[in-house]
């Protein structure tokens, strides 16, 4: 099986050269408008008879040892999931959605980074778990008994019920299962769908079912009915309720499934990470006496976000506010790509490292006297303070400093490379001088950015620093640092490549897959 990590190391050299300007809006929208060529079925044909495919296509049925220990140790939580407006995506460059919000709560309670695992073009979310690059699926995922088989579920964290949804073309609003009898319904093999509809054909109801590939989503499908090209498809209410808001031509059919049960996947030898994910989650979701769900105040204000309100999610997926200058990951990829080629810097690691300080927020200035999209020291820079607050001039001398840093340890091998100048750019050279002379004392290597991190966090007890040159360092903010940025320019590069796929394809919607 090909990782997604190889397809990130294979295109790092191609998007670390090279920038789209157009956002990811504009090659799926497009999609849209123009329609799926072989998938209508207005009029009278018939659907195409397509072979019934088995199982889940599971690959990795051996999980790697990699438990709550192995996990707090290597200070990373790795979240598999799909890029979509249910789950995870970049509202003006920053990492959002309710799934990411919910598992980013739980890491950051643990004192962990979260790292965005999203499956390439192939690839099986439960092979990414179950082969250790990824530790939990949070894909909004219905509890099966298919899928039970294969890994474990955390306790529920919300309850959704299924429904039809027909086209608005079909002129009419059908109340029971019985009336779609003659009207294919669109869905995937491996979808939570599947087991209901095929439990619904196996007691006599009519209903004719029009499988669809793994790569066609339930936010696709639903925009393919939409637009008329499927009559009908299955989807979570939630999702519904959600894609009703930016979408047109959704009509609202029968219920064919009640309280279905959303929760994390793990892996079956997981049970330390499994337990004190439920003990996060029983804070925040419970069953009253009554059955109903008691839910905490994070998370009815996370549903309202994402799955109510919905205003958040509706403008960022309309044409007008895609089409203001945004780019693929932020909204300054032209300027971050142009100002990186002079220096001849990654754009994709200077991006992560600008939503990491400011949030894309030129106006921002930190408690230290930082300012602007890159956080700049005035007292380290020749530049005017009112002059750092006007993005180009800040981004060119963000990048500056960053690109010395990195001068500064070419030695090392690009791993190391990057994490010692990201180190640099947040601490300071004069306590990662500290940290490597530490590091050097304990007879490890200085060159070692996991060795290094070890002795940053060693900076912060009294019996290391008071010999320290440069005194007390505020180590574990440091070491965050560095994991979140390198997290995320994973991510965005995993994104960028998926984009870039899905441009040739024509088949997905605003995200580039959602496994529920």
């Amino acid at each position: 099986m090909t990782s997604h990590r190889n397809i990130i190391l294979k295109d790092m050299a191609q998007f670390g050269q090279k920038g789209k300007n157009g956002g990811i809006w504009f090659v799926l929208f497009f999609a849209g408008i123009t329609l799926v060529s072989g998938c209508s079925f207005k009029g009278d044909q018939e659907p195409p008879q397509k072979e019934e495919p088995k199982g889940l296509s599971i690959n990795w049925t051996e999980p790697v040892s990699r438990d709550w220990a192995e996990i707090k140790k290597s200070g990373v939580l790795r979240m598999i999931t799909s890029y979509s407006s249910g789950s995870y995506f970049l509202h003006k460059g920053i990492q959002v959605g309710f799934e990411y919000e919910l598992i980013r709560a739980f890491a950051s309670q643990n004192d962990l980074a979260l790292e965005v695992i999203i499956p390439a073009q192939g690839e099986n979310p439960y092979d990414l778990l179950n082969s250790g690059s990824g530790d939990v699926i949070a894909a909004s995922y219905t509890i099966t008994e298919e899928r039970k088989a294969v890994v474990n579920f955390t306790r529920p964290y919300n309850l959704v019920d299924q429904m039809v949804v027909v086209s608005e073309e079909l002129g009419f609003v059908p109340e029971s299962i019985s009336q779609m009898e003659g009207i294919p319904i669109s869905i995937r093999r491996n979808s939570s769908y599947f087991p209901t509809i095929k439990t619904l054909q196996n007691k006599g109801f009519p209903i004719s079912l029009d499988l669809i590939g793994d790569e066609i989503d339930t936010e696709a499908a639903l925009f393919q009915v939409a637009n008329g090209n499927y009559m009908a498809t299955i989807a979570d209410d939630i999702f519904f309720q959600a894609s009703s808001k930016y979408m047109n031509g959704l009509v609202k059919g029968p219920i064919i499934a009640e309280r279905d049960t959303i929760a994390w996947a793990v892996r079956k030898n997981s049970p330390d990470l499994e337990n004190r994910m439920n003990n996060f989650l029983y804070r925040h979701f419970k069953f009253r006496e009554d059955g109903s769900p008691k839910r905490s105040a994070f998370l009815n204000i996370l549903r309202k976000r994402y799955f109510e309100s919905g205003r958040q999610i509706a403008d960022y997926f309309s044409p007008e506010e895609r089409a203001s200058a945004y780019g693929t990951i932020s909204p300054y990829d032209s300027l971050i790509q142009s100002v990186s080629v002079e220096f001849g810097i990654d754009w994709v690691l200077v991006t992560a490292v600008a939503a990491q300080e400011s949030k894309f927020d030129p106006a921002s200035q930190s408690w230290a006297g930082a300012i602007g999209l890159m956080q700049v020291l005035p007292r380290f820079s020749e530049i005017s303070e009112d002059s750092l607050y006007i993005p180009e001039v800040n981004v060119r001398e963000g990048v500056r400093i960053l690109s010395e840093h990195l001068r500064h340890y070419e030695y090392m091998d690009s791993t190391n490379q990057i994490a010692f100048a990201l180190a640099t750019y947040n601490s300071g050279l004069g306590h990662l001088a500290d940290a490597r002379r530490l590091t050097i004392d304990r007879n490890d290597d200085p060159s070692d950015w996991d060795e290094v991190s070890q002795s940053l966090l060693r900076l912060m007890q009294r019996k290391y620093y008071k010999d320290a040159r440069y005194g007390f360092a505020r180590g574990i903010e440091t070491v965050r640092y560095v994991n979140e940025i390198l997290n995320r320019y994973n991510t965005y590069l995993a994104i960028l490549a998926l984009s870039e796929e899905e441009a040739g394809m024509l088949r997905t919607v605003f995200g580039l897959k959602t496994l529920n």
